[in-house]
């Protein structure tokens, strides 16, 4: 009980070892490793253990002894480790502070050939346990979940893999879907992801550094803020507090993954778009402070899972940064982010409906296969006019709308051949200036390629043949290629309805 595996299941396995242990073949023919301490009498044959190199035999006194010459498994040498590294057996500073250590992570694969001989070493050197808290991981497979070997070809080099998309990328794509005591697949998609986020978060940081003064005045935050800026605040203190919840749980994939939404989505993709707007236009109070904070906290929270982008940052914004005394030299001894209770639900729905009315536009806008640089006429109905106004703006100028009309809800729908959304209680319309019949041609064609590849991927899913014979995995893919496009023909329907 003094010691807690991750996860659970394998404190079954490492008691079934220990519950019944077998003799260990201790030595070892390497040219490398510690010296199994016994020597040999070459008159009477018989063995003399020892501490310290003996001068004769310890049974008949004679002086022609020799040491043995293999050395100790790699197993027993490594077992020393938590102790040995800090001084022991002398009773030293480091020994007293650092053991017992707090976690130690390894491999599921060694449990009993190293976690299990640290802790027998521990108890019989030092009396105490060398750590409270055993993380195991995964092995790391190819993305088809095989074991990669040199025969198969399958293996990825990792120096060659941070030269190609940096040592950042490799991190984050281990990291990508993992949970304690499953492997891990690794493959050209999750590296490329890995790559495209550090991408992304170094465009970001570049625009907010480059917006900034050269030395902000005060870091602290005005007590009247625009509704984004309570939003994107609120958003990360969640994020913060879930990151916390989930390292200290030993979940890191997930943490991960949590972290990557909030900067990817919500800062790089809606709070920086909306602060443009303000920082072009020149309207309201500027979004510098607000930028910058959540910037910095966004790298303290990722830092642990990609520390050389985040650092390389971290130096490049602290400069703008009012000066602060207590801030340390390095991101890398920064303190971890933890929740401040700034939480703002109303801003939270706010910005949230009017990022759901944004995203359905541009949903249309894409069916409908216009240009980005298009702007379309729209009109919104909602119950509460005023509210939405006041992102007139913001919806012009990130959904590329104009003219644009809010107004109250109406009782009658006269909008043939226009596209209605329902977003929430809002109602979206879009007079899209198109040619409905061509349109409902491009869309019944559409409809039967879905209805030809929908019958296609049913035929190979009822063929059992298939199914015993394919892997796993692809036949996972593609059962999601027929939810695909079993989606997309209903959205296609719903679209054709629309235009009757």
């Amino acid at each position: 009980g003094r010691i807690t595996i991750i996860p659970e299941q394998f404190t079954r396995v490492y008691l079934h070892w220990m519950e019944n242990i077998r003799d260990w073949c201790i030595s070892r023919q390497l040219w490398w490793g510690h010296r199994i301490p016994v020597w040999y009498c070459q008159d009477c044959n018989e063995p003399t253990a020892a501490v310290e190199p003996p001068q004769k035999c310890a049974h008949c006194g004679s002086a022609r002894i020799y040491q043995e010459s293999d050395v100790l498994d790699t197993w027993f040498s490594s077992a020393l480790w938590p102790h040995s590294t800090l001084g022991w057996p002398e009773d030293t500073e480091d020994l007293r502070y650092f053991y017992p250590t707090t976690v130690m992570e390894t491999g599921y694969d060694i449990l009993f050939f190293w976690v299990a001989r640290m802790i027998m070493m521990g108890l019989e050197n030092t009396g105490d346990i060398p750590f409270r808290w055993v993380y195991l991981h995964g092995l790391i497979r190819d993305e088809r979940r095989e074991k990669m070997s040199k025969i198969k070809g399958n293996v990825i080099n990792p120096l060659d893999t941070i030269e190609q998309y940096g040592a950042d990328a490799l991190r984050f794509a281990v990291i990508t879907g993992s949970s304690p005591g499953n492997d891990i697949p690794l493959g050209t998609g999750k590296l490329e992801a890995g790559r495209n986020f550090a991408n992304k978060l170094w465009n970001a940081a570049r625009f907010v550094i480059r917006s900034l003064p050269e030395r902000l005045e005060s870091a602290a935050l005005p007590q009247e803020l625009p509704v984004e800026d309570r939003w994107i605040l609120s958003r990360l203190d969640r994020l913060t507090e879930r990151a916390n919840q989930l390292l200290e749980a030993f979940l890191f994939g997930e943490a991960q993954g949590e972290i990557y939404e909030f900067i990817w989505d919500e800062f790089c993709d809606w709070y920086i778009e909306l602060a443009k707007i303000r920082l072009n236009q020149r309207i309201g109070p500027s979004p510098h402070p607000v930028l910058a904070q959540t910037l910095e906290t966004s790298l303290r929270l990722l830092h642990p899972f990609m520390p050389f982008v985040t650092e390389e940052i971290w130096q490049k914004l602290i400069s703008h940064l009012p000066a602060d005394e207590t801030r340390p030299e390095s991101l890398m001894i920064a303190p971890y982010p933890a929740p401040t209770g700034r939480r703002d639900s109303a801003a939270e729905e706010e910005i949230g409906l009017l990022i759901d009315v944004i995203r359905s536009i541009r949903n249309a806008r894409a069916e409908s296969r216009l240009s980005p640089s298009q702007r379309i006429e729209a009109r919104i109905h909602t119950a509460n006019p005023s509210a939405m106004e006041c992102h007139r703006q913001a919806i012009e100028a990130l959904a590329r709308v104009q003219p644009l009309a809010i107004l109250e809800p109406r009782k009658q729908k006269t909008d043939k051949g226009a596209q209605v959304m329902l977003v929430r209680d809002v109602e979206v319309v879009l007079p899209l200036a198109v040619d409905l019949e061509a349109e409902r041609e491009r869309l019944r064609k559409d409809r039967e390629v879905l209805e030809a590849r929908i019958a296609a991927l049913r035929a190979r899913l009822d063929d059992e043949a298939f199914l015993s014979r394919a892997p796993a995995a692809i036949v996972e893919k593609e059962r999601a290629k027929l939810t695909d496009a079993q989606a997309r023909l209903e959205k296609v329907g719903r679209r054709l309805a629309e235009l009757r």
